[in-house]
């Protein structure tokens, strides 16, 4: 997981510099989008998601589950976006989002029997995800046709496959319906001819707990709090 994470700081970093010199024009494009009171765009994202879990007191004491991990997973979003100024750096954005592709992982290794050997169980829950982030911007000064900013701001994610019956079958782990996250997150503006392209990224930090604990399912019973985390980055089209 780290190491995907890396990877898409670096590339983020690479970009930013590149971008910056090329931009970086005497001639200024769309100079008078910075006194427009608001504003809408269109966004196109890749996030990698993840579960921080913590173990429960019956996966300390009762050895018949031997390991049970969260993995990671991709999955592409798309949104729309609506953004206002409220003063020379500061702006406010909502930026509704669909988040596709984005399952969850979790595999057990179960304690071996006098008839078999030790079993490794994969369990995968099928996710799709409507966000709403709300968001501050604190942006930089313009320089020719580049500006970075900086974000702040919390997020609801709602998902939609809480209740599917591939999330519901005997033995599965269930998890809840609303996620509640912080965000922060870095980004800068390319103003072009007709538009302006925002290359961003933002790392989720979920907030509640989002198991849905049932003592009674061992899949269930060996975890007592499960939290989300992503990293998104994502391309703003804006007009």
């Amino acid at each position: 997981m780290y190491y995907l994470l890396r990877k898409q700081i670096i590339l983020f970093c690479f970009i930013f510099f590149a971008v910056s010199k090329l931009f970086a024009q005497p001639e200024q494009y769309r100079s008078e989008h910075d006194n427009l009171k608001y504003y809408f765009g269109a966004t196109l994202g890749y996030n990698v998601g993840w579960l921080s879990a913590q173990k429960s007191e019956k996966f300390l004491m009762d050895d018949s589950v031997l390991r049970a991990e969260p993995s990671s997973s991709g999955g592409i979003a798309i949104g729309i976006h609506a953004t206002a100024k409220l003063s020379k750096h500061w702006q406010a954005r909502i930026n509704p989002q669909i988040i596709l592709g984005g399952a969850r992982y979790f595999n057990y290794t179960l304690q071996a029997t006098n008839n078999s050997p030790a079993v490794e169980q994969a369990f995968t829950l099928p996710t799709t995800l409507i966000a709403f982030p709300l968001s501050l911007k604190f942006n930089s000064d313009r320089i020719d046709n580049f500006r970075t900013y900086l974000l702040f701001g919390v997020k609801m994610d709602v998902d939609l496959s809480a209740n599917s019956a591939a999330r519901n079958q005997d033995g599965y782990i269930k998890l809840k319906k609303y996620i509640y996250s912080a965000e922060v997150g870095v980004g800068f503006n390319l103003f072009l001819h007709y538009f302006t392209l925002t290359p961003e990224i933002k790392i989720s930090y979920g907030l509640n707990n989002i198991l849905d604990r049932d003592p009674n399912l061992k899949y269930s019973a060996v975890f007592e709090n499960v939290q989300a985390r992503m990293v998104s980055f994502s391309l703003h089209f804006e007009d």
